[in-house]
């Protein structure tokens, strides 16, 4: 019954398309499928291996199987490993700044689409998927939360549980935008925690983390400290981008 009833709505939606061809969502030459246009698709720096396992800063060249860079080595992550769709540049930076602030959620279920592949290894070991939480008065003025607007579809695709209020963000901060890595962290210090009427969803769990961009990671390790501190057996975190320097950039 649910694949007949998927197979209707494949039928349906394909003849909606020759009514209406799907539009890029990047405003660029029409496409035969929705997402972005060919040329701005071609400029986007999508990750793949050779990847760290700890932070998913790409390598120039394959070190084997869950090798770890220099910094991740030199500072373990308070996550267990990391994974981003591609590298934040300019060709990038443009949808994910529509989605964060000009209200165009409907990229969300593009950029799970792109979690989906780059993730696949971390989104097959979860139990749960959990977005980076914003603080309720952040929450008010934007209306929406964008990591849960990647995260909610992807849990769908993968079949995995949602956690949407499972992590917090308990205290206000400032943004994150143009600190240095010990600012970031002291910036999102005790920010996040797990209520106590939702620690039985957590303990033992495997829980995947999605957000936006990485940058140093501050927020991400907040984030995972407060789960783990809740009694998740594992945290990973997937990224629609991160940057591939350390150095800051206003996001």
């Amino acid at each position: 019954m649910h694949i007949a009833g998927f197979s209707l709505t494949r039928l349906a939606t394909a003849a909606l398309d020759l009514i209406l061809p799907p539009m890029t969502l990047d405003g660029g030459a029409r496409a035969l499928t929705g997402g972005l246009s060919a040329e701005a698709w071609a400029q986007v720096t999508f990750l793949d291996d050779p990847v760290c396992d700890g932070c998913g800063v790409p390598f120039e060249f394959s070190l084997g199987p869950g090798v770890r860079c220099a910094a991740c080595l030199a500072r373990p992550r308070a996550f267990d490993r990391a994974r981003a769709a591609c590298l934040y540049d300019d060709a990038s930076r443009g949808p994910i700044l529509q989605l964060k602030h000009a209200d165009r959620t409907d990229l969300a279920p593009m950029f799970a689409r792109w979690l989906s592949r780059a993730a696949r290894d971390l989104l097959a070991d979860a139990d749960a998927i959990a977005p980076v939480p914003l603080h309720p008065t952040r929450l008010l003025r934007r209306r929406f939360n964008q990591s849960a607007e990647v995260a909610r579809p992807l849990a769908r695709l993968w079949d995995k549980a949602y956690l949407a209020d499972a992590l917090r963000r308990v205290r206000a901060t400032e943004t994150q935008g143009g600190k240095s890595g010990g600012g970031r962290r002291r910036n999102v210090a005790a920010a996040f925690a797990v209520p106590a009427s939702q620690a039985k969803r957590v303990v033992g769990k495997r829980i995947l983390l999605i957000d936006d961009v990485m940058t140093t990671g501050a927020t991400l390790e907040g984030c995972a400290r407060a789960l783990k501190a809740a009694g998740a057996a594992c945290v990973d975190v997937a990224v629609i981008a991160r940057v591939k320097e350390a150095a800051n950039r206003p996001i």
